[in-house]
This record gives C-alpha cells, structure tokens and sequence, in this order.
C-alpha cells in the first residue's frame, strides 16, 4: 500500500518549490503533456529506498480574495481525510499569519502525524525566528529551505519515521484488482452496485490496511476479481463534493492499488478538465485502462455516427495513449454492464501478456527493416534485435541498436504502435526501451 503525504499552507510559502525538490527523482519520466492542467500536483518521492506519493494541495485553489481562505480550510480538511501524514508548510520570513493559526487549529484537532516546516530558512539567524512557530502548537518547526535544499534530507527522515509501516493486505497476488474511478456523480456507486447487485452474500470484504482501501472480492458468472474501493461509496461525507481536489484525492489510492482502471465518463457532460485529471493519474502509474461512458440510457441520439462522434472526442483528448476500450453503458438500466467487467478482464490479460523472443522478432525486424529509423549525420541506426523483459508491471520491450542515442522518440512511438497493431495490447500501456546492443 502506499502511503499519500500531503503538503498544505497558505500561498507562496513555497508549497510547489517543496513538492518539485521531493518528486525531482521522478521528473526525468514524467512526461509534459500539453494540456495537463495540474499535472505538477501528484508525484512519487522516493527516500532511503522508501516510496510513498506526494500531493501539493496548493494548484487546487481558485483565485479569488473571498473564497481563498475557505478553499484553503476545505483543502486542510480534505487532506487529513485522506493523507498518512501533513506537512505544514509556513514561512519565516512573514512569520504566524491569522490563517496559519487556523490551519493549525484544524490539524490540532485531527490524529493525523504533522510534521510542522519552517521554510525559507537560509541561514542561522533566521532559525531563531522559527522558534516563532511553536506557537502553532505542533511541535519543533522543523527549518529547511526548499530552494537550496537545506533541510529537506532530515524532512525525509522525519517523514519516514512518521508514516505508517506498510502492512501487506490479506490479497491474492494473482487475482486482478479493478478500480472504478472518475469525478463526482458520474455514476461509480450505481455502477458498482450494479456490478455486486443485492446477492451480497457472493461478495466477501477485505478491509484495506490503509484506513480506506476495502477489497470487494466478486466471484461469478466465470469473474474473479477484487474491486479496490476507497469507501468513497460507503461514506457519505459532503465536505466538499465539489471539490476538484476532493476527487483526484480520493482517487489517488484507488488507482495506486489497482490493476486496471474502469474511467466514469458521464455521456450528459462529455469530457471534463477533472476526468483528464485522473486519466493523468492513471498513466502516471502505468495502469491499465477501460473508459465507460455513463447514462448513455439519457442521450438521445445513439447512432452509429453520434457514437463514433464520441469515441474519437475521446481519444482525441487523451492522446497519445488512444489504444484503449470505450463501453458505452448504464448502470441505471444495467445495459452493457457485464460488457464492462469483459473488457476490464481482457485487459488485465493484455497486461500480462508474454511474447516470444523469435515471434517478436519474425514480426518487427521486417518491419523494421521496411521502415528503419532516420540516420543521423550520414550514421545508419540499425535495430538488429529485440525481446521482451519478463516480470515488469507493464509489457516491456527492448529493441537494441548499434546507436540508442540517435533513436527519436517518434520512431519509439512508430514502434509502440506496430507492436500494439500485431498482438492484442489494447488498454495497456507498454514501455519501449532502446539500449545499446
């Protein structure tokens, strides 16, 4: 299970400098896809072989004076719901500000570790205004500065210390895990429920080590799987349902947890800024992926054309990763559910799919061959061999080239694309790696 640290504070405390210095291990593969609106707000650190994942609650603010504080106060609330662990970003240059009192009152009154950061501390004399901070009632502020970088390894430590351990759930390795994500009332629980239908008895519930991961394992009609349900659906807390912030939190550890990801696109609003949202977070944990459009029993025209119409709208919004199922479906009426659990299964199958090394190659290198990458400066690129690398999360392939470096990243894509047109890697993303041979 991993564990979600949070940072919150009021603005330009330097909340986005702290999140960029703990993720910065990761932000070599983190793509920047055009379009992400708050794609620099989830990331991974990792910390003396530790990983865990960090949130900056500071891009989910709307700008304006009135509303500021309270968004900020709904943001503190949020997350000590949903984090392991805060980390209370203030600023010792300014000093205790009314709002930094209220945020301290609302994390006083939870049980959630704190771990109170005095930011901006460039040198000795500033430490002794930290002592400031005590104030706050949350203990030793602890004094980095986010920019240099001092600081921030006894931060980690801290952090470290302070999570909780990871607990192995009681969960059978090989049995898939599908996670029903998407934005408010785009129908997870309907969907969900239809899915379990009243027959509980064939459900049995593995409570999560996380205070809100619960297993639901479905066996029947020839399924066997676990539906990762973080008790978004079982408790009913209308902090802020609207929150955009609210969704992509919650969200967070479902689709950590998870294999496969079923995405809720509500057919009456078509596709949001916060559906992008979690799509990023699916892809940035390389999970696999089924789009349902939901309440498609609402719409009124279902032509062939108005369906292509959609499905490309879809794909359009979600590029470059296109090669995925969309199933159009109610849960009201039921239409196309178990539709819904077929795809989700034979995605999970691509992902674990295994190609033979002299398939493989039989295939691509005529390929290859046919369409071989550009040379550079009158050098040949030649790809003489390929396999796939067994036991990866993701199906993982390697071709090796006399030059690696001069490969372009098109032509990794022209490669991604010829692999995903000869063997059935639909929802599923692949790695392609080029390496020396």
């Amino acid at each position: 299970m991993g564990n979600l640290v949070a940072i919150v504070g009021r603005p330009n405390v330097g909340k986005s400098t702290l999140f960029n210095r703990l993720t910065k291990t990761r932000h070599a593969i983190v793509s920047d896809v055009a379009g992400t609106t708050r794609d620099r707000q989830y990331g991974k650190c990792e910390w003396n072989g530790q990983e865990f994942s960090v949130v900056d609650t500071g891009g989910w603010v709307v700008n304006s004076d009135d509303i500021f504080e309270d968004a900020i106060r709904d943001q503190v609330k949020i997350a000590t719901e949903e984090a392991d662990l805060v980390l209370f970003l203030v600023d010792v240059q300014t000093g205790v500000t009314d709002l930094d009192t209220d945020v301290a009152q609302i994390l006083r009154k939870t049980k959630m570790p704190v771990i109170l950061v005095s930011n901006k501390t460039d040198n000795n004399d500033q430490q002794y205004y930290a002592a400031d901070f005590y104030r706050l009632g949350l203990g030793d502020p602890v004094c980095i500065s986010a920019i240099s970088g001092s600081g921030t390894g006894d931060l980690l430590d801290m952090v470290l210390e302070r999570l909780p351990k990871d607990v192995k759930d009681d969960v059978e390795e090989n049995i898939p895990r599908f996670a029903v994500v998407g934005r408010p009332n785009a129908g997870k629980s309907s969907i969900i429920n239809a899915f379990i239908g009243e027959d509980r008895n064939i459900v049995t519930e593995i409570a999560g080590t996380t205070r809100d991961s619960i297993y639901t394992r479905y066996d029947k009609f020839g399924f066997d799987f676990y539906l990762v349900d973080t008790a978004g659906i079982r408790r009913k807390n209308k902090v802020s349902e609207d929150l955009e912030f609210y969704s992509v939190m919650r969200s967070i550890r479902a689709i950590e947890n998870s294999d496969v990801c079923i995405l809720m696109i509500d057919a009456t609003r078509g596709i949001e800024a916060q559906d992008m949202n979690i799509f990023q977070l699916i892809q940035k944990n390389n999970k696999s992926l089924v789009v349902v459009v939901n309440k498609w029993d609402l719409v009124e025209d279902k032509s062939p054309i108005a369906i292509k119409t959609f499905e490309n709208a879809i794909r359009e919004r979600m590029a470059p990763f296109t090669d995925f199922p969309i199933v159009f479906a109610s849960a009201l009426t039921k239409q196309r559910i178990f539709k819904v659990l077929e795809t989700a299964k034979q995605v999970y199958l691509n992902r674990k799919a295994r190609i033979g090394t002299s398939k493989l190659n039989e295939v691509m290198l005529p390929i290859i061959e046919a369409t071989p990458p550009q040379s550079i400066k009158g050098k040949y690129i030649k790809i003489k061999y390929c396999n796939q690398i067994p036991d990866t999360q993701i199906p993982t392939f390697v071709f090796y080239a006399n030059l690696p470096q001069y490969v372009k990243e098109q032509y990794r894509r022209f490669l991604e694309n010829q692999l995903r047109a000869n063997w059935e890697l639909t929802g599923t993303p692949i790695n392609v790696f080029i390496r020396q041979k």
